[in-house]
């Protein structure tokens, strides 16, 4: 299976809800390699990468976990770079 790099920002009641925390938990479940942040606007940014089947059961299980926060995403793929030794929370 391909390798692909996921940036995914979601808008909504995103900050300030234990989000960035949630994402970091769930990302330990699955082989994905990353960061999340929030951003000036109000927006949660995601920067994932690994296989592309782990990474849509990474989103899905965000995107369920933290559905009632979720107004918005937006997904961009490219390709991986290979820069994450793991998945961090950035400030």
């Amino acid at each position: 299976m391909k390798k692909q790099r996921y940036t995914v920002y979601y808008r909504g009641q995103v900050q300030g809800v234990g989000f960035r925390y949630s994402v970091c938990r769930l990302a330990g479940r699955f082989d994905v390699k990353g960061f999340v942040r929030n951003l000036a606007d109000g927006r949660v940014q995601v920067v994932t990468e690994g296989q592309t089947d782990e990474l849509d059961l990474f989103l899905q299980a965000v995107e369920s976990q933290m559905d009632s926060y979720i107004k918005e995403r937006e997904l961009d793929q490219q390709e991986p770079t290979g820069e994450f030794p793991d998945f961090s929370l950035r400030w």
